[in-house]
């Protein structure tokens, strides 16, 4: 049997046996190598001149973390809860009630569209702002699943197509160079417009969420430890600084084009302040490494693993023998690296540490069936974001549930995990099929 396909079912299978990632794509590589009939000295020089090629991104999922940590110190993200919960007043009213839900829904979706960009802190500021509202969402009745759905578009959608913050590492250090490291030689303008149709999924289903599937009231039990308000002193001061520090922060970001010396900037401005004078710099850096690490230490491993993936020589006959299968029928090759795209993310959790793997994979593939440039930044593109909604050991599912469950009240599988998977996946694989066959 192929090298390759072996290694990849067997690190989806470890994965949903809740295996560490890290430990999956480590042990799938060896296996790679030996069965490809490499020694085992091959295989780990192999496996460890990948590793290189994750460090960047590893350094600045780490600087973002501390920057992140850095920015929950300043309380902005306590200011906009209290600024959302003010609005309801003393006495409220049927029509200000209307008023703040949707004001809080259209708050909650935009912060996690800034989290990508504006304000890169990814989903660090779900345990801090969501839970402070969930006395108002129970006293609305506002289903959490319609807030998990929000939560995961603002964290996925916005790294799909916007080039910049998180977007940036996804389209350009990630998706781009991995594309053309595998023989595409697509341009940076092609990233974001390619990925446009499958974008237009994922807006397809919140508005699916949103107008159908979780419009009706739900009702939660009034859990006394979790108080409808509880407005703390805000130091407008901090407030002021982490402003400052969010624009120099995407003023660097874009300047340098490197989310490294943007974030490590961003840190510095809350150094120099003097906003963060109750904790030390070092607590703060140590906690943010530790927030992201496991995300960053993923994309090293994966970034070994597509190294030896490639040092196999297998996976040309893999396309060979994908081709003698379906034969000319692109449709049906699409739907079918799609799907395949879906169950490697869906093991590994993270669409961000896919990348490296199936582009080794599909891009060779796309080639052979003769699918365009455009074509193939969206099948990969794609076939990477498709997992991440609905994985369980996903950041864009587990912030969500960390949040929401302040309180116990909401289950990780059957209302973060289940109802993105729905509203997000299937859609993108109909969106992602439609844009390889028409690009």
């Amino acid at each position: 049997m192929n090298a390759v396909v072996v290694a990849v079912c067997l690190m989806m299978l470890l994965s949903l046996f809740r295996v560490s990632v890290v430990i999956s794509l480590t042990v799938s590589s060896l296996v790679a190598g030996l069965l490809s009939g490499m020694d085992i000295t091959s295989t780990i020089d192999a496996f460890n001149s990948g590793l290189g090629g994750g460090a960047k991104i590893a350094l600045a999922y780490a600087l973002l973390g501390a920057f992140a940590v850095a920015l929950s110190h300043s309380g902005i993200t306590d200011w906009l809860s209290q600024s959302i919960i003010s609005k309801l007043g003393q006495s409220p009213t049927s029509s200000n009630v209307l008023v703040v839900k949707w004001l809080m829904l259209f708050a909650i979706l935009a912060m996690a569209v800034s989290s990508q960009n504006l304000l890169p802190i990814h989903i660090a500021f779900i345990p801090i702002m969501i839970p402070p509202l969930l006395g108002l969402m129970t006293q609305f009745k506002i289903d959490r699943r319609l807030v998990a759905c929000i939560l995961t578009f603002g964290l996925v959608t916005t790294y799909m197509i916007l080039p910049v913050g998180f977007g940036g590492i996804f389209l350009e250090d990630i998706l781009l160079h991995n594309l053309n490291i595998n023989g595409l030689n697509a341009v940076r303008e092609q990233v974001p417009t390619a990925m446009l149709i499958p974008a237009l999924g994922m807006i397809f289903g919140l508005l699916i969420a949103i107008l159908f599937s979780y419009r009706k009231p739900r009702n939660y039990r009034n859990d006394e430890q979790v108080e409808l308000v509880k407005l703390k002193q805000i130091d407008k001061r901090k407030i002021i600084v982490a402003i400052i520090a969010t624009v120099t922060t995407l003023f660097v970001q874009i300047y340098t084009d490197s989310m490294i010396f943007g974030a490590l900037v961003g840190f510095i401005v809350f150094s120099l302040s003097g906003v963060l004078k109750d904790v030390t710099d070092q607590d703060i850096f140590t906690q943010g490494v530790r927030m992201m690490a496991n995300i960053g230490f993923i994309m090293i491993t994966a970034a070994g693993f597509a190294a030896v993936i490639k040092q196999t020589g297998e996976i040309s006959t893999l396309v060979d023998s994908i081709n003698l299968l379906i034969g000319d029928n692109k449709p049906l090759s699409a739907l079918l690296m799609l799907i395949v795209g879906l169950l490697i993310t869906m093991g590994i959790g993270s669409s961000f540490s896919t990348i490296p793997i199936i582009a080794a994979i599909y891009v060779p593939l796309a080639m052979q069936f003769g699918f365009s440039i455009p074509a193939t930044i969206a099948l990969v593109g794609t076939a990477a974001a498709l997992g991440d909604a609905g994985s369980p050991a996903s950041d864009s599912t587990l912030g969500p549930t960390a949040g929401l469950n302040a309180d116990g009240q909401h289950d990780h599988m059957r209302d973060s995990v289940i109802p993105t998977f729905i509203h997000y996946n299937i859609p993108l694989v109909i969106f992602g099929w439609i844009a390889a066959v028409t690009l």
